[in-house]
């Protein structure tokens, strides 16, 4: 019986050390939420009462939450562009909200690096909503 007890408690350590290695080499999601004209006490998850926010504000209570972020242009496509590549407003592609007559804004390079192609590399799935 003893060697049967012994037997199992091998098993279930066996298999912990498995679950707990599995668990320590997932990948974190990612969800990122860049909202136009929001500003930073516009949700409930920092400090706003008064109009509700339950879906964004467990979200940010699951995960981390931004204090400190910089946005690289004052209007939504150019701070885009910043965010995705990386890159100082002054080396960016997109510099304006303009649009173009037939293609509409300017896209970015097709072999520009970005933080989607960054994390596609690692294995994660990315899309842009």
């Amino acid at each position: 019986m003893k060697h049967s007890e012994e037997n199992m408690n091998l098993k279930v350590i066996i298999f912990l050390f498995t679950v707990t290695a599995t668990v320590a080499s997932a990948k974190p999601n990612i969800i990122y939420i860049l909202a136009d004209d929001l500003g930073y006490n516009e949700l409930g998850c920092y400090g706003q009462e008064k109009i509700k926010t339950p879906n964004i504000d467990r979200i940010a209570s699951e995960g981390i939450k931004l204090t400190q972020h910089y946005s690289g242009q004052a209007v939504c496509a150019p701070s885009r562009c910043a965010f995705l590549t990386g890159k100082h407003m002054g080396h960016a592609y997109i510099r304006n909200n303009k649009e173009l007559p037939k293609e509409g804004q300017t896209p970015i390079p097709a072999d520009t690096v970005t933080i989607s192609k960054l994390l596609k590399g690692q294995g994660y799935a990315t899309a842009c909503i």
